[in-house]
């Protein structure tokens, strides 16, 4: 099961694809990291966006969760408004479990 929550019926081909690649990209970590995500914010991508996320999902597991745990230093190639954006929609201001 991915964990999807969001259906693709209203997406275009391109973003049906962005989102199932979110899911499955062979990291649980980076499924549930990208995937929320995609779940939250495919719909509402400039093409601009949806670019930038395409080539967000090209990097590798380890590197990505490395740049957004703050464990390696992002390079400035994808230090962008929308990695940005992905970084803070994961921050937790408070503890998980109450």
């Amino acid at each position: 099961m991915s964990g999807m929550t969001r259906s693709s019926a209203d997406l275009d081909v391109r973003r049906r694809q962005i989102l199932f690649r979110a899911w499955h990209r062979g990291m649980r970590e980076m499924d549930l990291i990208m995937g929320r995500f995609a779940d939250a914010e495919i719909g509402n991508l400039s093409d601009d966006e949806v670019a930038e996320f395409e080539r967000l999902i090209e990097a590798q597991d380890r590197d990505l969760l490395g740049w957004i745990t703050g464990e390696i230093e992002t390079p400035s190639n994808y230090d962008t408004a929308l990695f940005l954006r992905l970084k803070e929609f994961h921050t937790h201001t408070s503890p998980i479990h109450n």
